[in-house]
């Protein structure tokens, strides 16, 4: 009769898809019955390998799909460099709890501040919680909508868009979009808005500028600016290029190049030998 129970829970185990609890049934069962554990405490260890696999392969899934175009974490930041940064306060951020709030994140600043860097991290812990998120630069948002739309498949293509815990748009207003873009790119704004859902922008204009993201239209600018501003945190990067910062180390900055001598009254100074 044990031999048939043993066969039924492996046999029920690869059933309901449990292939990490299958894997370590037998090694679990003989500790169990060396170390005299309960029932429950057995049940429990054989669960917990098998939960913890299940969450990698949610997070595995939700990476994969995320669109990241690398993983970058908040550890590997240089806050020392940006000093203008609250440090807490991206670190609340990347609880999640804005995402559970519906709530946007806006990272302003020049190029080379981080702002790519800090919204790749969270994405990250958007990940790590085991949800849903898609990174996309604005150009390319905005090239594959145009693309949707031409191919009748807008709706399809907007669900994606709105379906995520989390859409991070990246790089507005670095370049200017056409109308249709800026149309399609307020639509996304409006329906997320619509859902509550979270949404993380860099940019490197100020919210003055945003007539120029929406192809020149002030009244479209203000309307997404009056929806992603509703329930936001805006982290405003004062600071210098990470990458300037960088060339600079490698004596490569422009700065640091030798110029020749200025010449004198007289003319030219002669070369020494």
């Amino acid at each position: 009769m044990s031999a048939l129970h043993e066969q039924l829970a492996s046999d029920g185990l690869l059933q309901i898809g449990a292939t990490t609890a299958h894997a370590q049934l037998d090694s679990l069962a003989q500790q169990a019955a060396a170390h005299h554990w309960s029932y429950s405490h057995f049940l429990g260890r054989l669960l917990e390998a098998e939960i913890a696999a299940r969450r990698q392969r949610v997070i595995e899934t939700s990476l994969h799909f995320s669109g990241l175009p690398w993983q970058k974490r908040l550890s590997d930041f240089d806050f020392s460099f940006q000093p203008s940064i609250d440090r807490a306060l991206i670190e609340e951020l990347a609880t999640g709890r804005f995402m559970d709030e519906g709530r946007n994140v806006i990272f302003q600043g020049p190029p080379g501040v981080g702002k790519t860097h800090l919204a790749i991290a969270l994405g990250l812990a958007c990940a790590e919680r085991g949800q849903r998120l898609l990174f996309l630069g604005a150009m390319e948002l905005a090239r594959r909508m145009k693309t949707a739309f031409a191919a009748n498949r807008m709706p399809h293509y907007m669900k994606m868009l709105t379906t995520p815990k989390l859409l991070i748009v990246d790089e507005v207003g670095y370049l200017g979009l056409d109308h249709d873009q800026a149309s399609l790119l307020f639509q996304v704004i409006c329906q997320r808005y619509d859902k509550q859902a979270a949404t993380i922008i860099t940019s490197n204009k100020a919210f003055g500028d945003w007539g120029h993201v929406f192809a020149g239209d002030s009244v479209m600018a203000s309307a997404a600016l009056d929806r992603l501003l509703h329930r936001a945190t805006v982290v405003n990067i004062k600071g210098e290029s990470y990458r300037m910062k960088e060339k600079r180390l490698t004596g490569l900055f422009p700065g640091s190049v030798a110029l020749p001598d200025a010449p004198t009254k007289g003319g030219p100074r002669s070369k020494t030998k």
